[in-house]
């Protein structure tokens, strides 16, 4: 088990900035990650589970708490004819190349999303028409304090846009099974490749940022709104609307936190006062505002 006192958490998210986490913990396997999520039950001070943190934003003041990572040792990829098992670190790109590789298919819209399964589970993330949702036959979990283990299915998992039941239960994933369908592994690769390419020409990929800053909005897509506010390539600091695609959030200059969050404010409040639509993030922000 890794104990890591006055984290920088920059280090550990994808945005590549942010301030300090006063502890995080990093458990090397499912013993270890009960055992701590037991003590931490017992005190009082906050704690949370990250993943690769792909969607996630430290403060600048940082999170006065421990945060437990769930990292490569939980990242063990299995195949059970049409089913794919995968631990909650396994990034999504590994992922995808485990089912390519196995002739599986159903998991290429995935195949570009950073960050781990769990926690693509955990928000329901998806891509291009497809979410996680439409493929997870299982979870497997502990709850929040770390006494118990148990699985829900897809239907159980209460999943719907960007949201799951983990989202209020605090469970932690531990692995996921995923039900795909078998397929020419040279079809798969050419549909990834496919999927790749557009999202190496559309989206900002050379600049950390967090994916998709704020939710789909009813009836209408948030980069689209962003830049007919005509927010494209704004900038305040070193975070910037992204030129490529106005979804987006880019550190393009060592941006603090402050700064992404000081952009995020004038998105929203200009997309409100020219359409009436609020924008609410998909990016999860932790720590002292």
């Amino acid at each position: 088990m890794d104990i890591i006192k006055n984290c920088d958490m920059s280090k550990y998210t994808s945005f590549k900035t942010g301030g300090m986490a006063d502890t995080l913990i990093i458990p090397q396997n499912l013993t270890e990650l009960k055992e701590v999520l037991l003590e931490l039950s017992k005190t009082e001070s906050a704690f949370l589970v990250m993943g690769n943190g792909s969607n996630i934003l430290v403060t600048d003041k940082g999170f006065a708490g421990t945060i437990v990572k769930i990292d490569s040792a939980f990242s063990q990829i299995a195949i059970n004819d049409s089913e794919l098992i995968a631990d909650a670190g396994a990034l999504m790109s590994t992922v995808a190349n485990a089912a390519m590789e196995a002739g599986l298919s159903g998991f290429e819209f995935a195949s570009g999303i950073p960050g781990s399964i769990g926690g693509a589970v955990f928000m329901n993330a998806g891509a291009y028409g497809s979410e996680m949702k439409d493929i997870v036959k299982y979870v497997n979990m502990v709850s929040k304090d770390g006494a118990n283990e148990y699985k829900l299915s897809a239907d159980e998992m209460k999943f719907s846009y960007r949201h799951s039941i983990l989202q209020e239960t605090g469970s932690i994933v531990t692995s996921v099974v995923l039900d795909l369908k078998k397929e020419n592994p040279q079809e798969i690769r050419a549909r990834m490749n496919d999927l790749m390419e557009q999202r190496n020409e559309k989206q900002p990929v050379s600049l950390p940022s967090a994916g998709s800053f704020f939710k789909r909005p009813s009836g209408n897509f948030a980069g689209k709104l962003i830049e007919d506010a005509g927010l494209k390539g704004l900038s305040i600091g070193g975070a910037k609307v992204s030129e490529l695609h106005a979804g987006f959030i880019v550190n393009y200059n060592n941006a603090t936190a402050a700064d992404i969050i000081d952009l995020m404010h004038v998105i929203q409040h200009t997309v409100k006062d020219r359409f009436g639509v609020v924008l609410e993030p998909e990016v999860q922000i932790i720590g002292e505002i």
